[in-house]
């Protein structure tokens, strides 16, 4: 009788050889192909090669006690996993931002959690060593409490920050509803095309420094009329903190960005029902708003980028139906680990 031993090319049992399951996870995470697709090359059934390789990127990549390593700034938002007929379902993203922070490289993400509300990322941080929660800096966040009292109550330590992008974010969202209200008070329905407010919807929400001289005129035209004037006062505040942000002196934007939140908290006419809802938010967060003049680099932008990055994913997958699924394929697409399979990337 004739035995060979196979195992130094593949494990007991095992479809898919050692060499074939190092191609299939560079193929997902250094060529963001799709399971389809590795499958095919590989000459195996999808469920074969899905198991093997998720298994396999789990043991090499995702399981790395050292993957958590080194973190002084994270960044956490909410993250829509997959589309129902009775609703969205949620996922809590929790991005590494401590490489942006030091300009050593992009942001990753660390670890996602089904659900989003303050309890599902208090027991994330509580899970965390404790050494590792002492050496967290700064939590980049959203304008969501959950999130902030989370992070207060096991990271009491950590900064929080409301980043710029979503502080710009949110006045730009008190903008483009006040110019909805106008115009429904105005013309009695919805913009269309023609509508002057209509026509300068994106316009309005560009920083004033970048409008040509087209764009420039058709926004005296629109705030020329008297009817608009609500949306002219609430693009002003628009526009002002856009500058607080892009000042490069940090201590005369930080004072300009105070000095906004300051104006607009008093004195605002009740028509303005946008600003004040906005003032009141500013004010309550204002200490978050302001603390990232002093720790620079910490904007969830990146965060937001890499919520992005999962939206493409989910496209070549044509969707997720399992969540363990879609964690693990998110991890092995965004955590970082192309260096470590492409050492030349």
């Amino acid at each position: 009788m004739w035995r060979q031993d196979t195992t130094a090319a593949a494990p007991p049992r095992a479809k898919i050889s050692r060499g074939g399951l190092r191609w299939g996870l560079e193929g997902l995470v250094v060529d963001h192909l799709s399971i389809s697709r590795v499958a095919a090359g590989l000459a195996v059934s999808w469920s074969a090669a899905n198991d093997a390789i998720l298994a396999e990127g789990t043991r090499q990549l995702i399981d790395d006690p050292h993957r958590f390593d080194g973190v002084t700034t994270i960044g956490v938002d909410e993250h829509v996993w997959r589309h129902t007929k009775r609703g969205d379902k949620y996922v809590t993203v929790i991005i590494d931002l401590t490489p942006v922070r030091e300009k050593t490289g992009p942001a990753r993400l660390l670890d996602m959690v089904e659900g989003r509300s303050k309890a599902v990322f208090k027991r994330w941080l509580a899970a965390r060593p404790q050494q590792w929660q002492n050496g967290i800096e700064v939590v980049a966040m959203d304008g969501f409490t959950g999130f902030k009292t989370a992070a207060a109550e096991e990271l009491p330590d950590a900064a929080p920050i409301m980043d710029p992008f979503h502080v710009i974010r949110l006045t730009g969202d008190a903008l483009e509803n006040c110019r909805r209200r106008v115009q429904r008070d105005v013309f009695g329905r919805r913009g269309r095309t023609g509508d002057p407010l209509y026509r300068v919807r994106r316009t309005l929400l560009t920083g004033a420094g970048l409008l040509t001289e087209k764009q420039h005129a058709r926004l005296e035209e629109v705030f020329a009329d008297q009817r608009h004037v609500e949306v002219e006062a609430t693009w002003g505040v628009y526009q002002d903190m856009i500058t607080a942000y892009r000042e490069t002196d940090r201590g005369l934007g930080r004072f300009f960005l105070q000095h906004t939140i300051d104006r607009i908290s008093t004195g605002v006419p009740v028509q303005l029902v946008e600003v004040r809802k906005l003032a009141r938010t500013l004010k309550q967060r204002a200490a978050d708003v302001l603390g990232y003049f002093d720790r620079p680099g910490t904007s969830n932008g990146p965060t937001e980028a890499i919520n992005g990055r999962l939206e493409h994913l989910r496209g070549i997958a044509l969707g997720f139906r399992n969540l363990r699924h879609y964690i693990d394929r998110s991890l092995l697409e965004a955590g970082g680990f192309r260096p470590r399979l492409h050492p030349r990337s």
